[in-house]
């Protein structure tokens, strides 16, 4: 029998074409749907061993109701997997995995918002558009003479190092497990001394219980004044509450953010025409200092065609019963 996989978040506009590559190649047969999964779509997946998603909640109903389809195998087209009940999953006997891209579409990314943050550019771009070519209050700083502190040095937070260092300055990193190749172009510490002594700090780790709120009212006290906070990562890092209390107060000088807390339902979907049940998303916009994007750091030609590969080979190896590099539970 073939094997069947149901497609969730579906993207006409750039993945229907490498889905029917991908599915060719290896002879898998689709069934799609371009909406997140719930509880009324979930029947589509009946028949199918696995399921593909992005980054929609999937709790403990919804995993029920897959797994009452004869779902065995989920898999995100996403590094992270916190929008996953993985202990639903386990009760339901039903496998996680994901898909890790390649980390310099978010390094190049992170750099970016770096360099944005550092010379004001949100500020001169307002300013531009409204013809006033005045120069106060936009006068920036070079990076060579900041110490950047990255927190998380996996593969991508060593690939942020890696193109840090091109630009001279000192980088400090901390990470539960310390890797040697980070160690040429930056020097391990405790956690303790980059919020003492970092300009801008710079977020690169999973969420998980242990870092929740990593930066948050107590933390940000022990920043320097004027701190640069970037964050590619995901939007609980950061208690955002105290995050706005701290760009009001001037503690924090600007902050770039990819992710936002409670952003599942928001982003990848046009709501210009809606009144958004999100008071922080709104203050946070409204600052002249304050960058937001909507979790599209990874989003490049390379990230689209090696997602798509990556999880429909992930379903192929489970469903053969071989090793599943991307298999998470």
């Amino acid at each position: 029998m073939k094997l069947k996989v149901a497609v969730y978040n579906l993207r006409p506009f750039d993945e229907t074409e490498w889905f029917a590559h991908y599915a060719k190649e290896l002879d898998i047969e689709l069934v799609t749907c371009p909406d997140a999964p719930n509880l009324q779509n979930a029947a589509l997946a009946r028949g199918c061993l696995c399921v593909n998603v992005i980054t929609s909640v999937v709790d403990r109903p919804l995993m029920e109701a897959f797994a009452s389809c004869g779902v065995k195998y989920l898999v995100t087209r996403t590094i992270g997997y916190d929008h996953i009940d993985l202990d639903a999953a386990k009760e339901f006997g039903i496998r996680v995995g994901n898909a890790p891209y390649g980390p310099y579409g978010v390094a190049d990314y992170t750099v970016m918002l770096i360099l944005m943050s550092i010379r004001r550019m949100k500020r001169i771009m307002q300013r531009t558009e409204m013809q006033d070519y005045t120069l106060h209050g936009i006068q920036g700083r070079e990076l060579r003479d900041l110490t950047v502190g990255v927190i998380g040095t996996g593969r991508i937070g060593s690939a942020v190092i890696q193109e840090l260092s091109g630009f001279g300055c000192r980088i400090l990193a901390h990470d539960k497990k310390e890797h040697e190749t980070v160690r040429k172009q930056a020097a391990y510490v405790p956690l303790e001394q980059i919020w003492k002594e970092a300009d801008v700090i710079t977020l690169h780790m999973p969420l998980t219980e242990d870092n929740f709120h990593l930066i948050n009212a107590e933390n940000i006290g022990k920043m320097k004044d004027g701190v640069i906070l970037i964050n590619t990562a995901r939007g609980s890092l950061i208690d955002t509450g105290a995050l706005l209390d701290a760009i009001e107060e001037k503690k924090v000088g600007a902050a770039a953010l990819d992710v936002v807390e409670n952003e599942f339902g928001l982003y990848y979907y046009d709501c210009k025409n809606d009144i958004l049940n999100h008071r922080e998303l709104a203050l946070l916009r409204s600052f002249p200092n304050v960058t937001v994007s909507h979790h599209m750091a990874f989003y490049t030609d390379n990230e689209v065609k090696t997602v798509i590969r990556d999880s429909l080979t992930g379903c192929r190896l489970f469903a053969q019963g071989k090793e599943n590099p991307w298999q998470i539970v």
